[in-house]
C-alpha cells in the first residue's frame, strides 16, 4: 500500500537576512538628472545623489558613450550631489585621461572636500623631469 503526500516544499517564510551594522555595502543612489550636448562637443550632465564607485556606473557609461561620439569637454553641474568618494574622481580622471576637459558647476562641500584633498595629494613635475613622484 502506498500513500501520496503533498507536504509543502516551504514550510516558514522566508526572513530577510539580517542588516549587518557598520558602513551599507550596498550601492549608493545616483541620479543623472539630466544630460544634453550644448555645444557640438561639449556635454552637460546634472547629477543627483550620491557617488560612490558602485553608483558611478550610469555616469561612467554616458561619459564613455559621449566619448566615442566625439565630446571632448564635460561640464558637471554637481549642486545636487549629497555624498561623493573617489569613485567621482575615477570618473573624471577617466574622462580627462585622453585630453578630454572637464568642469564642476556649483559643486557642494562634499565635492569640494574631496577636490581639495585630491589636490593635497598631487605633486606638480619640475621641468624637465616627467611624471611627478609621490611625496
Amino acid at each position: 500500500m502506498s500513500t501520496a503526500s503533498t507536504a509543502p516544499i516551504l514550510t516558514e517564510t522566508p526572513r530577510p537576512p539580517a542588516r549587518e551594522q557598520g558602513a551599507d555595502t550596498a550601492p549608493g543612489g545616483i541620479v543623472v538628472h539630466s544630460c544634453a550636448h550644448v555645444g557640438p562637443a561639449t556635454l552637460l550632465v546634472r547629477l543627483t545623489g550620491e557617488i560612490d564607485h558602485y553608483s558611478a556606473a550610469p555616469l561612467r557609461a554616458i561619459l564613455a558613450s559621449a566619448a566615442a561620439d566625439g565630446c571632448t569637454e564635460l561640464i558637471l553641474d554637481a549642486s545636487r550631489v549629497t555624498f561623493c568618494d573617489s569613485g567621482l574622481l575615477a570618473v573624471l580622471d577617466q574622462w580627462s585621461r585622453l585630453g578630454r576637459r572637464y568642469r564642476i558647476d556649483a559643486p557642494p562641500a562634499v565635492v569640494l572636500r574631496l577636490l581639495r584633498v585630491s589636490a593635497g595629494t598631487l605633486v606638480s613635475p619640475r621641468p624637465g623631469t616627467g611624471p611627478a613622484e609621490p611625496r
